[in-house]
């Protein structure tokens, strides 16, 4: 890991921490133990849009007319959101309900599917601490943390999340977070598919579109559906109306080279016309073996070239991530020969995250 972008320096951080702001408020349970905080009433990272019709939600309820079925469903899984405070308690409890009772998949664990994931911000990075493991639709876990160490506490990956929850014991505070070090706010947004969605990691942590925002150490816009990442114009509509940091496109994995023909270039030109000024990522696919470019990777990396030749300066912050050391060569990257496994998807999500880095570093042009 690299110091300079991975983690702060201890006297940052402590600088950081200094800088809490006002406690929130929560209610006493009936014994007068625990103080409970909803997840609505905390900070939270990864909900793009307000006008919802859940919560967790990931599209408005306005997109159900507007974009495919597939796409609806799937934005009802809270994929990428994470509640992120701090705590001066030495453990908190997390009080969790899931949307639908099919809690794992074959080729997925409940852990990632429907559990949560908590991490701490430490001199060094952020770190995992504890996952919550799904054993029904509503669950419970206790974990013991640093206090005064910033929380970010990961929603399901493939589920919908109807209530969340954190306790405190009672006298302690919970608050929201210092600024980020970097000043970063505004969110990555990553649009694509099953593999952005978070197939298949063990856990909400440990989808590579996490691993990035971690690593770049900013907060980040989960827009994988699973199946279904195919630069639909409505998708772009609405991925424009985030005002994000970076667009990270990753969506050839399930796209066909007649496809990425047909809607990739008018899907690039509509979101550089509405948001003239922020950087796009265009990233490759690959295959188990790490063998890149596909056919349909060097129609986009031609579609990139051309762009970049036609108007330098309106294309000075269009991006590209090759490939080929997205999952390894030796094969041992997936669960099932197209899926991540938590090696590939730290693999993958170094390589965003070192670009993410760049990107979010470089002088202004």
């Amino acid at each position: 890991m690299k110091q300079g972008w991975v983690s702060i320096g201890g006297m940052i951080w402590a600088a950081a921490l200094s800088a809490q702001a006002a406690d929130l408020q929560g209610r006493e349970d009936a014994a007068g133990q625990t103080v409970w905080f909803d997840g609505p009433s905390l900070p939270i990272e990864g909900r793009a849009f307000q006008d919802t019709d859940v919560y967790y939600d990931r599209l408005p309820a306005r997109a159900q007319t507007a974009v495919p079925s597939s796409v609806w469903g799937l934005s009802r899984h809270s994929a990428g959101m994470a509640l992120r405070f701090v705590t001066d308690a030495n453990r908190v409890t997390v009080r969790w309900a899931v949307r639908n009772a099919a809690l794992a998949m074959p080729h997925m664990p409940a852990t990632g599917v429907s559990g949560v994931d908590l991490y701490q911000r430490t001199p060094a990075g952020w770190r995992f601490v504890k996952n919550g493991r799904p054993a029904a639709v509503t669950n419970t876990v206790e974990i013991a943390i640093t206090p005064n160490a910033e929380c970010l506490l990961y929603l399901p990956l493939y589920n919908g999340t109807a209530r969340v929850e954190v306790g405190i014991p009672k006298g302690r505070a919970l608050r929201t977070p210092p600024p980020r070090a970097n000043g970063q706010t505004r969110p990555v947004v990553f649009y694509g598919t099953s593999i952005t969605h978070g197939a298949c990691a063990s856990r909400p942590g440990m989808a590579f579109t996490a691993i990035a925002g971690r690593l770049a150490d900013a907060p980040v816009v989960n827009l994988g559906f699973s199946g279904s990442g195919k630069m639909e114009i409505a998708l772009c509509d609405l991925i424009a109306e985030i005002d994000a940091s970076v667009y990270v496109l990753d969506c050839l994995w399930n796209m066909n080279d007649d496809l990425v023909r047909e809607r990739a270039e008018p899907f690039i030109r509509a979101l550089r016309d509405k948001r003239p000024a922020t950087p796009i990522l265009l990233a490759e696919d690959c295959n188990v073996f790490g063998r890149a470019p596909t056919s349909k990777a060097a129609i986009l990396r031609a579609l990139y070239e051309k762009l970049k030749a036609e108007d330098g300066a309106k294309w000075a912050e269009l991006h590209y991530l090759e490939a080929r050391e997205m999952l390894g060569h030796d094969g041992e990257g997936t669960v099932d020969g197209c899926h991540p496994n938590d090696l590939g998807m730290m693999r993958q999500g170094t390589l965003f995250g070192q670009a993410l880095h760049r990107i979010l570093t470089r002088p202004v042009q």
